[in-house]
């Protein structure tokens, strides 16, 4: 081991119990999830397991309240969690937080009776949700989406086809957001569907570049059929109950790719120290040292705006704007950090026996989900200019 080996995150955590919580996910995280990452990711297999044992030990449902299983954490301290998972594994990192997206409008917008029924068993009874508001067609405009949900009695019966679902296939839940009324944002609402529902069915997951051990795919309603019971807030609401679950869904976003990019440099540096040239650490030559500043100074950066953004949500303020600014600062420098990871470890950067590459290819996708970086860019214009053609 070279002399100056990377140290874990450290951390300013509110509470002794955060503290704790912290010191457990890395147990498990070196135990249970590490040994066989990159094995499982090249193999594209998901960990099923890992989820079930997250799940028993609490932290499948951190940020909700405890009366429903929840873990009553701020987010400042959830989105940590999600920081050192994701710097083990992606897979289980994102996985994370598209579960706690996908139970966000139930927790946030259901009523009493739904929530005691059916929060539980997503918070910590093992179940694994998915969040569906992509179509083939609508992607970034997603007010323009086409999947149907019709009255009928005292049900509904949801048509249309899901896009690029993280968990499609594989979830028991599904929080989807279906037109129930006029085009555009005032006429869709939103739905829990349950995975065994009659008529709902999953495409063969995509084959992507990274994040392999993640199944994407498409999700299809034919003629799936729910109670009104089921429907979440009230009809038209599901557009502002969607923009309002990824403000706080890029909040996981940009945690995550914090964890990718630590987890590139901690792997930088180990090599940089350890590798030899010209009768020293190549990690002496200044050229490679500035880099090294670089991607800890962005990284830190990153970090302390998550952070921010999290504190002024836990605090009842708004947070959207730095949501948005999180989200793209973040991402794009885990897009560049493992890229200068690949470059230091020069031609073993470039092969799967070292993680750099996986890394590289895993950040990229981080800068396209749950709204562009493009989409980022817009968001924080219109909160410092106002809308556009006004």
């Amino acid at each position: 081991m070279p002399d100056r080996a990377p140290q874990p995150v450290d951390r300013q955590l509110p509470t002794d119990e955060a503290r704790d919580l912290i010191s457990l996910v890395r147990d498990i995280a070196q135990r249970e999830i590490a040994p066989k990452a990159a094995e499982e990711e090249d193999a594209g297999r998901f960990p099923r397991e890992v989820f079930t044992l997250l799940s028993e030990s609490g932290l499948l449902g951190l940020p909700y309240d405890s009366e429903y299983g929840g873990g009553e954490q701020p987010y400042e301290v959830y989105l940590q969690v999600l920081e050192e998972l994701a710097a083990v594994r992606l897979t289980v990192g994102l996985g994370v937080s598209v579960h706690t997206l996908a139970s966000y409008a139930l927790a946030t917008y259901g009523s009493k009776q739904q929530q005691v029924e059916h929060l539980p068993a997503m918070l910590g009874g093992g179940l694994l949700g998915a969040y569906c508001l992509s179509e083939p067609a609508s992607g970034s405009d997603a007010a323009s989406l086409r999947t149907k949900a019709v009255r009928d009695g005292d049900d509904w019966v949801i048509t249309g086809t899901k896009a690029w679902i993280t968990h499609g296939g594989i979830a028991d839940f599904y929080t989807v957001m279906a037109r129930t009324g006029e085009d555009g944002p005032r006429g869709i609402s939103a739905f829990l569907v349950p995975a065994d529902a009659a008529g709902l069915g999953a495409a063969a997951p995509e084959k992507k570049m990274g994040m392999k051990g993640s199944p994407t795919a498409q999700v299809h309603f034919d003629g799936v059929r729910v109670g009104d019971e089921r429907r979440i807030g009230e009809e038209g609401q599901g557009f502002a109950i969607a923009l309002s679950a990824l403000d706080s869904g890029r909040l996981g976003i940009a945690a995550c790719a914090i964890g990718v990019a630590q987890a590139a440099l901690d792997e930088a540096v180990t090599y940089a120290t350890e590798r030899r040239q010209f009768g020293k650490p190549i990690a002496d030559f200044q050229g490679l040292r500035f880099m090294l500043a670089d991607m800890a100074t962005q990284i830190e950066a990153g970090r302390a705006l998550y952070l921010a953004a999290a504190r002024l949500r836990d605090a009842g303020r708004p947070f959207a704007k730095e949501a948005a600014m999180a989200k793209l600062h973040c991402t794009d420098t885990a897009m560049k950090v493992t890229t200068d990871a690949v470059q230091i470890l020069g031609g073993y950067g470039y092969t799967a026996d070292f993680p750099a590459e996986r890394y590289m290819r895993e950040a990229k996708v981080l800068q396209i989900v749950e709204g562009t970086n493009q989409i980022q860019r817009m968001v924080i214009a219109r909160h410092l200019a106002g809308p556009e053609g006004r």
